[in-house]
């Protein structure tokens, strides 16, 4: 890979960092919001899922459109409209316009979201692009990770707005990173072929630090024209089933975790302060959890790796519902529960983009990760509901951690063939025709 391709991928992190830094900081923010205001918790938590609503809606319609006019507009607009969000959040004065903004922001980041998946998968070479994207999913723990430090310490000498405008501010700096950096996707180019493509593909070629091509596939026009609804065209449709199935099970397990941990560990005797030290360390396994996944996928079947990391959370999560409460043994498990999470976080978004080809990788990426998002929605209030019923927490934890052995068992019906890429150095002066999808169920 080209040092132009490795840093595009790196600002896929970074973007996908903007998503953890905003699930944890409205966190940090809502104590601040609840007390200026004098709201109850049930009206918070209202709030506190309005976020993720946006994101669901976000992945499921905005991915089509990355998709339909290419990914780096669709990132450049999602980025404004996260940060217009964000700023806006600071100027309002009741929850019905502060929930409103925090959709709006949800919907930039869903749309992102399903843009970065397709965009690091098609600036990496074949060998290292599960690597590529596994690395991209790690920008979500580490942005809740250094988002939250930043957030705590902001905090300690101004009011909640000031997390929204750093969040709005680091949303604005990267509008002219990626601007000036993330050209617009070879492939998604080739696929399409809008006007001036052999222009606008040997200029991305350069960006890139490649040659120059001569020629482009031929592709009828009916064929460049497709898009969402491939996703569930002809084999297609199966395989798009049991991604987003697999996706949804093991994201409530994974927010079971993120959401709860903090209430669990002070219901257990801790301080506040302790129980946000425990969530850290889960997003710091997290991230350790998503590296190790990527360069382990350079020897190893993504799939198997992921079937292993998912069967492994749910003997995590159901560990952690038997910790004794101890601060230590806590933070201990919590790490290993964000690291086995994580990674079957990061697996997923490899497998999802391999499944879907090129017209409609993010169509179908943004398809998995709505649904999913929906999942996120429902996990912290079933073990709520689990909790008020009665339920001791290792009923509980081994309730929710069934989610990610559930979604291991659906991706066994999942066969992967290895992709082949797109532009080849063995002759530079024509670009093949994209392959086709390289998935379905069996």
């Amino acid at each position: 890979m080209t040092a132009p391709q490795v840093l595009v991928v790196a600002i896929t992190i970074a973007l996908n960092a903007l998503d953890g830094f905003d699930v944890l900081s409205i966190s940090f923010a809502s104590p601040g919001i609840a007390a200026e205001w004098g709201i109850d918790r049930a009206a918070l938590g209202v709030v506190l899922s309005m976020e993720l609503i946006g994101m669901a809606v976000g992945s499921a319609l905005l991915g089509g459109v990355a998709d339909r006019i290419g990914r780096r507009p669709s990132i450049l607009g999602c980025l404004a409209v996260m940060a217009t969000g964000m700023v806006m959040a600071t100027t309002t004065r009741g929850l019905v316009w502060l929930s409103i903004w925090r959709i709006v922001t949800g919907l930039g980041i869903g749309g992102m979201l399903a843009a970065i998946n397709a965009v690091s998968t098609e600036f990496s070479n074949l060998r290292r692009r599960h690597l590529s994207v596994s690395l991209m999913s790690i920008g979500y723990p580490l942005g809740a990770v250094f988002g939250g430090i930043v957030a705590a310490r902001l905090l300690q000498g101004h009011d909640w707005r000031w997390v929204f405008y750093f969040g709005a501010t680091v949303t604005a700096v990267l509008i002219p990173v990626v601007f000036a950096f993330v050209p617009e996707s070879v492939q998604w180019l080739v696929r399409k072929q809008p006007a001036n493509a052999l222009h606008r593909v040997n200029r991305a070629l350069t960006r890139i630090g490649y040659p120059h091509v001569e020629t482009l596939p031929e592709i009828p026009a009916d064929v460049r024209q497709r898009s969402f609804a491939d996703i569930f065209a002809g084999e297609q449709v199966a395989a798009t089933i049991v991604v987003t199935l697999a996706y949804f099970l093991h994201i409530t397990t994974f927010y079971f975790i993120v959401k709860w941990v903090p209430k669990i560990v002070v219901d257990l005797g801790f301080a506040a302060s302790a129980a946000a030290g425990v969530l850290v360390w889960t997003n710091v396994g997290g991230a350790i959890g998503g590296a190790v996944l990527g360069l382990m996928t350079q020897r190893f079947s993504v799939k198997t790796l992921t079937i292993g990391v998912l069967l492994a959370s749910t003997v995590v999560v159901t560990v952690f519902g038997r910790t004794p409460a101890d601060l230590q043994r806590l933070a201990v498990v919590c790490g290993m529960a964000g690291f086995c999470i994580n990674a079957g976080i990061v697996g997923l978004y490899a497998i999802i983009a391999q499944v879907f080809p090129t017209h409609i990788r993010a169509s179908g990426t943004g398809f998995a990760i709505g649904i999913g998002r929906g999942g996120s929605v429902f996990a912290p209030i079933i073990a709520g509901f689990l909790f008020a019923a009665g339920y001791s927490l290792p009923t509980v934890a081994f309730t929710l951690g069934l989610g990610s052995f559930f979604g291991a068992v659906v991706l066994l019906f999942l066969r992967l063939e290895a992709d082949r890429p797109v532009v080849t150095r063995a002759d530079p002066r024509v670009i093949p025709a994209p392959v086709p999808a390289s998935g379905h169920a069996r």
